[in-house]
């Protein structure tokens, strides 16, 4: 079930999907990187302006599914207009920013974005642009990746698998007008 929080801005109603801590895991392969593993942590946050703020962080993962070190991280902004077209910022920790550009679907909570602009640090490893799926799926987060290099055409690269978070603080709050024994509410 997707909950629109009351003081969301209207303009970010349909990305309202987005919200929330999501948690999963996913693969990395891309030519000349380690092919691995990933667990990942997506947070998509509003302060009632009219965009979402954005982070994610990645690590590579064991066989047994442990953290093994630091993937990626990467954080920015999302905002969509009246015609359905999604914009968004990132910045990446390895020196890369980049503006996206793409749209919601028509009937259904999924976005396809494609690079607008990338600029890179010159230590950055190289990269030319990238395009990116995101899908709300039986309420989870799905999304992949696909990148280019001058080397390299573009191919997927990253997906992942999310699941959201929940905090059991949002609720809690709730259980307040519970009877002490617990078993009234059944009854």
């Amino acid at each position: 079930m997707i909950e629109i929080p009351s003081d969301l801005h209207p303009d970010l109603v349909p990305l309202a999907f987005l919200l929330g801590r999501w948690e999963g895991a996913g693969v990395h392969d891309f030519p000349g990187s380690e092919k691995c593993n990933f667990g990942q942590e997506v947070v998509f946050t509003h302060d009632g302006r009219p965009f979402l703020e954005y982070t994610s962080h990645a690590w590579v993962l064991d066989e047994e599914g442990k953290k093994v070190r630091p993937l990626e991280s990467e954080s920015g902004f999302w905002r969509i207009d009246k015609d359905r077209k999604v914009d968004v910022t990132t910045t990446r920790d390895e020196g890369v920013v980049e503006i996206w550009t793409g749209e919601l679907a028509d009937g259904k909570p999924q976005i396809d974005l494609v690079t607008d602009a990338v600029a890179r640090l010159a230590g950055a490893p190289d990269y030319s642009g990238g395009k990116r799926l995101y899908g709300y799926v039986n309420s989870d987060l799905m999304w992949v990746g696909e990148k280019a290099t001058p080397a390299v055409p573009l191919r997927a690269y990253m997906s992942a698998h999310l699941k959201k978070v929940v905090d059991p603080r949002e609720w809690a709050a709730d259980l307040k007008d519970l009877p002490d024994d617990g078993i009234a509410f059944f009854k």
